[in-house]
This record gives structure tokens, sequence and C-alpha cells, in this order.
């Protein structure tokens, strides 16, 4: 399969999910597994950075949800661009009536071209769906200032398993990296890793019966070294842009 190929698969597939449900299911659904994962990576982006009165785009918005969580945490503007057509028409219905925030249909690859530079840059959740990680990352470094990137924690075992049987994460081509492998690929485009943080113990879609003890066990479990690593669910990387190199 080349690489057009295997972008444009992907990109139907998420296409039929915003289109068939109005949007995502892990960022709309009202399952409990959902609220608290999703509320508790929210809760980590605003404790690494200051979003009240940022220029802000959002690579990777989906349908906008997260987005409009970034306006109300009070950024000046919000930007937010998505490959997933159906994902930006979801996003627009969500945001009708709201001021300085704006969607756009662009591939993660194009994303410098607008000739606009953004305070900062939320990478929510994309990196690990793509065919070209590194190329989309040199293009990233080149639009904001700072850069928010939360991705799946690939040092988690149980993870790693679910990507290679789950039929969604087979068909949305999910593939999890280590961290320290996306800390040195933001490097070599001339960023510095300011913070980083391992969150999360409640997988999206857990049974609600098992959601009360993890959410007990996750900010425990958040502050051991070594052990936060490998169990829990996402790493997030605060990152400063300085002089630029070759990947």
């Amino acid at each position: 399969m080349t690489d057009s190929i295997a972008r444009e698969k992907n990109v139907l597939e998420f296409n039929a999910d915003a289109a068939s449900n109005k949007g995502y299911l892990y960022s709309t659904s009202d399952k409990l597994s959902c609220v608290i994962a999703n509320r508790r990576i929210t809760e980590a982006i605003l404790s690494l950075t200051v979003i009240a009165g940022k220029k802000v785009i959002d690579i990777g918005c989906g349908d906008g949800v997260y987005s409009i969580e970034l306006l109300q945490a009070g950024a000046a503007e919000v930007f937010g661009v998505d490959a997933a057509k159906s994902a930006i028409e979801c996003a627009r219905i969500k945001a009708r009536g709201l001021n300085r925030i704006a969607f756009q249909t662009i591939d993660i690859y194009r994303v410098d071209e607008p000739e606009k530079r953004y305070d900062v840059a939320i990478v929510r959740g994309i990196l690990h769906h793509l065919y070209d990680v590194k190329r989309a990352i040199d293009r990233i470094c080149r639009v904001a200032d700072e850069i928010i990137v939360i991705e799946p924690n690939g040092n988690n075992p149980v993870l790693k398993i679910l990507e290679k049987i789950s039929s969604y994460h087979i068909e949305h081509e999910e593939k999890s990296y280590p961290p320290v492998l996306l800390d040195r690929w933001f490097e070599a485009c001339g960023g510095k890793i300011i913070n980083s943080l391992y969150i999360g113990l409640v997988p999206m879609f857990c049974p609600d019966l098992l959601v009360k003890g993890f959410k007990k066990l996750e900010p425990i479990i958040e502050k051991l070294p070594g052990i936060r690593n490998i169990c829990c669910g996402q790493y997030i990387q605060q990152i400063r842009m300085f002089e630029k190199g070759p990947l």
C-alpha cells in the first residue's frame, strides 16, 4: 500500500465515523469512562500551559469538542484543522454562534502552509494514526512557539496488545510510539522538551463498574516513577521551539 493510499484510507475511516455519529464517539459519548478520561487529559493540558489570551491552533481537531474547550479556557482565538471533512463539518455545527473560533479541512502534512504563527499548538491524539509521523512533526514545528502533544503511552503493554487485536485500533491504524522516541523526533526539529507527564488510568469505553476503582488508583500511579511510565494511558509533552533542524 502506497503512502497516499494509506493516508486516504485512514481519513475515510474518520470521515465515516464523524458522519455516522455526528462527531466522534470518544469525544461526544456520555459514557462515564470517556467523560473521566477526557477530563483528565484536558486538566493535564491546562496544568502545563496558559491558554488564556493565546492564539491557539488545534491540529487534528476532529469534531471540535476539544477546540471549544480551549476557547472556553480563554484563548484569544482558536483555529482547528483536520484532514477529515466530515469532522470539520461537525465542528462548525458545534461551534455555531461562537466567536474567535474557526475550522478548516487541512492535511496535517500541509499544516504549515497558512502563513501564520500561533502561540500554542495542541496536538491531541493524532500522531499515532499517521503514516509518516516524522514528516508531520516537521510541519507541526513550523507553526507555533509552544507545542503540547498528547499521545497514547507507547510503553503500555496493554495498549500494544489492543493495537494488534482490536478491530477499531486496526481499522484506524493506531500505532503508539515510545515517549523517548517522540521526544527525540521533536528535538530533531529544534524543540526542547520543557515538561512531560504520564497520566490517566481510566480507559475510554471501560465498563462503569471498573471506572471508580481505576480513578481512585490514578493519582497514586501517576506519582510513582517507573510504574507510571508503563501503566498510565497517556503521555503528554510540552515543547518550546528554538532553532529548527532536519529530521
